[in-house]
């Protein structure tokens, strides 16, 4: 078995020069697999992250077919360009309107395996790829992840990575940030932050407080400035899981929903 981690799950990481306060330090597109290979996430739309891509492809031995986790620009923005120059493969995701073909979980495309997992967009999927999980911006190697309103959401992605952490995987490949070599410290992480986060919530709504300001300001007040429309964001889905669940007073006010988030 290799020392190097990736090597051992046959990925290959290829990193987009778009670094930021959401991208981390940048977009991750994994290759999988070899003789052919699978390409994850292609990223943003940069002339020399398109052609490392395709390079890493070829040394590959080709590519079979192109897949996203989840639509959002910085994932999403070449995947037209990058399957038609690895030679007219496969475009494949849950809705992207430019994809040949739609996958729904448990579907499998050469070696990966989609598992649905939404939340952090409605159409999020993760694939598996043997005992390796290619996470998209449902984990990320760093920091936690927004999830935006939508019915249900919330619920989703709690019982989302509730099942990433029954199948076991020995290593997570997040769409920005490092692998992640814990996967359970990891996910079990991220479910204790969120119901963390929840606790904070009802207890400041049980204190009184029902203004968008306030809630952020006692729930999100490590989250800095520039990230706080997004901790907004989050707010939202939580109250909705809060309504859902018959248990948000009435007279609480709502973050505007949706807002521009930028192309990351």
């Amino acid at each position: 078995m290799s020392d190097d981690p990736l090597a051992a799950h046959d990925v290959s990481l290829v990193r987009a020069a778009n670094p930021g306060p959401l991208s981390l330090s940048g977009t991750n597109t994994w290759i999988v697999g070899h003789d052919p290979c699978w390409i994850v996430d292609p990223g943003p739309s940069l002339p020399e992250h398109v052609e490392a891509v395709l390079a890493r492809a070829a040394e590959r031995g080709g590519a079979a077919g192109v897949a996203l986790t989840h639509d959002h620009p910085d994932h999403s923005d070449n995947a037209v360009e990058v399957a038609a120059r690895a030679g007219g493969v496969p475009l494949v995701a849950a809705r992207y309107p430019g994809a040949t073909r739609h996958i729904g979980d448990g579907e499998r495309l050469g070696p990966l395996e989609a598992i649905a997992l939404p939340g952090h967009a409605p159409d999020h999927v993760c694939f598996a790829a043997g005992d390796a999980c290619l996470t998209g911006d449902a984990v990320l190697g760093e920091g936690s992840v927004f999830v935006a309103p939508d019915p249900g959401a919330l619920r989703s992605y709690l019982a989302g990575l509730q099942r990433l952490r029954a199948r076991g995987f020995a290593i997570l490949l997040p769409g920005h940030g490092p692998p992640v070599l814990d996967p359970d410290a990891k996910l079990a992480g991220y479910v204790a932050h969120r119901l963390e986060r929840e606790r904070a919530l009802v207890a400041t709504l049980d204190a009184g407080v029902r203004d968008v300001d306030g809630l952020l300001d006692a729930v999100w007040a490590d989250t800095p400035d520039g990230l706080r429309p997004l901790a907004a964001v989050t707010l939202a889905a939580h109250l909705d899981k809060l309504e859902e669940e018959g248990r948000l007073p009435t007279g609480v006010q709502r973050p505007p929903w949706p807002i521009t988030l930028g192309r990351r």
